[in-house]
């Protein structure tokens, strides 16, 4: 019987099984950012102990970081004092730092894969949910609390609970307008935000397949919305193509020597999973989320739930995302009005969110009254954009075009909703208070969609905005 990469990766860097069940896993990488990482190495200097092999470790600064401003001393003392310590940290301990000077900073599940760290047959390791992002080129990675960074700083290795696998397929082809952000959508909506517990998710199917490495690290960054520990795509040509000469990337005879061992990690194609969901292209429609946690979604021209019509155990938490939302059961999602349009984040931060997005904003201007920011995932990313003139399209259009950083995804930073503001967004939480006022609304989308909601200033079907192809019936 063959093996899934899963399996694969997970057996060569085992070191042990615990008396607990647990394994402890070696850490092939370790990604840090200003905000998890302080109390680490606090907790490593007070038990005496050093970073274990600091060249397996990388830094950046995202989630405090302003993006309007990013001249020091911020505004912010706060912020100022966790970028400080992970300078510290970073120097004393030897560990490289993409800072805001460098020109490579950003978030820091863009500026991995950009930088070439990510590669396939990896384990990774973050103090951050998403970092479930960096299966894409599959690699096993996991985000982690502050005391597993402490772990991975000290020792290099963790310990982790064995992980159930389920294949997802999703094989045909995607309607026009439909993006990498409206099928991972689809799979929460259609498995739950609990349904991945105790799985890691593999990816597959002729969509996948087809996907550039960019849409499957949308994906596989809302794995973790789903309930999975881990989301991952199989390594394959289109892996390859984009690691070569990315700065961390192996060089010269070492390529070769590395494709070919990564090509050994992908499932076998008698792999055993412990199960298998299979979902039609066709079926995907534009989708966007209505309620107050990501698996709460419809396409675009479907109505929001009535709690009369579900079961009993669905009406309780339908009525509360309701009330928070504002909306009425059974009111049409397209239409409502919102205030704030956010292109940004680890999900669609990237260079081709901004260049699809810009290729259909072109040309029009941003509904008066609204607040509309374009926000690069990393310096990398802005720098493209610029040359591409890209930047230009989103200013034209209204758009104020940011500084790299994780911006409004989260409460961390100066870009917050202010009181129940509504928010179209690419980013990938709609929790309550998520974008920083507890009564603020987030509406989750594509960013062709957040780019369609900012010029009509309502929630919209891009496809009608922007004439993307035939319209779905749903």
């Amino acid at each position: 019987m063959g093996k899934s990469l899963f399996e694969k990766v997970w057996e060569s860097h085992s070191v042990r099984t615990l008396d607990n069940g647990q394994t402890q896993l070696f850490i092939d990488t370790h990604l840090i950012h200003e905000v998890t990482s302080p109390q680490a190495f606090g907790m490593i200097r007070d038990l005496g102990l050093k970073v274990r092999f600091p060249g397996r470790t990388f830094a950046t600064v995202d989630h405090i970081v302003p993006t309007d401003n990013q001249t020091e001393p911020f505004a912010d003392p706060q912020a100022a004092e966790m970028i400080k310590k992970l300078r510290e940290n970073c120097k004393e301990f030897g560990i490289t730092l993409f800072d805001i000077s460098s020109g490579m900073q950003g978030i820091v599940h863009v500026v991995g894969p950009e930088e070439g760290i990510t590669q396939p047959g990896m384990t990774i390791a973050c103090g951050d949910s998403h970092t479930s992002t960096h299966g894409a080129f599959g690699a096993i990675a996991f985000g982690i609390g502050t005391t597993q960074v402490r772990d991975v700083l000290a020792t290099q290795t963790m310990a982790v609970s064995p992980l159930k696998v389920r294949r997802i397929n999703v094989e045909g082809r995607l309607r026009p307008g439909v993006y990498a952000k409206d099928v991972i959508l689809h799979i929460i909506k259609t498995l739950g935000v609990k349904g991945g517990i105790g799985y890691a998710y593999e990816y597959g199917g002729s969509v996948f397949d087809n996907f550039s490495m960019e849409e499957r690290m949308t994906v596989c960054n809302m794995s973790i919305e789903g309930g999975a520990r881990i989301g991952y795509v199989n390594p394959d040509q289109t892996t390859f193509e984009y690691l070569k000469g990315r700065p961390y990337a192996p060089m010269g005879n070492d390529w070769d020597k590395a494709v070919k061992r990564w090509q050994a990690f992908a499932s076998d194609t008698d792999a055993k999973y412990d199960d298998v969901v299979n979902i039609k292209a066709g079926d995907i429609a534009p989708t966007v989320t209505w309620g107050i946690n990501p698996g709460q979604s419809l396409a675009i021209n479907e109505r929001v739930p009535d709690p009369a019509h579900l079961p009993e155990e669905e009406r309780a938490g339908t009525e509360e995302a309701l009330l928070h939302m504002k909306l009425t059961p059974g009111q049409f999602i397209k239409g409502v009005p919102i205030n704030v349009a956010f292109i940004g984040s680890c999900t669609n931060g990237r260079i081709s969110d901004f260049r699809e997005a810009a290729k259909y904003l072109k040309g029009h201007k941003v509904a008066p009254g609204i607040r509309a920011i374009a926000v690069p995932g990393s310096q990398i990313v802005a720098k493209q954009c610029e040359a591409e003139g890209i930047d230009k399209v989103f200013r034209d259009a209204g758009f104020e075009w940011r500084g790299a950083g994780c911006s409004m995804c989260l409460a961390m930073n100066p870009d917050k909703l202010i009181g129940d503001e509504l928010s179209a967004s690419s980013s990938n939480r709609n929790f309550k208070g998520r974008q920083g006022s507890a009564t603020g609304r987030t509406v989750l989308m594509s960013p062709v969609m957040v780019a369609a909601a900012a010029v009509t200033g309502k929630i919209s079907d891009a496809r009608e905005v922007f004439g993307l192809g035939e319209l779905a019936t749903a």
